[in-house]
């Protein structure tokens, strides 16, 4: 049977962690940012950890 393949897209928007956590960036960051409140935008900067429902499917995209 062949190797399971990586889904391309999967790759470029998570990471998994040292823990085995899988690590996401937040939405509404890409543009019409003179909107958005200093406040708001400091806390959507940084990365997240997925949650634990979603961890399975992930997984399987990323083919790890």
């Amino acid at each position: 049977m062949p190797k399971m393949k990586t889904h391309s897209s999967a790759k470029k928007r998570f990471k998994v962690t040292g823990t085995g956590k899988i690590k996401r960036n937040r939405a509404r960051m890409r543009h019409l940012m003179r909107k958005k409140t200093t406040k708001a935008k400091r806390h959507l900067r940084g990365g997240v950890i997925v949650d634990r429902s979603e961890h399975a499917r992930i997984e399987r995209l990323m083919a790890m």
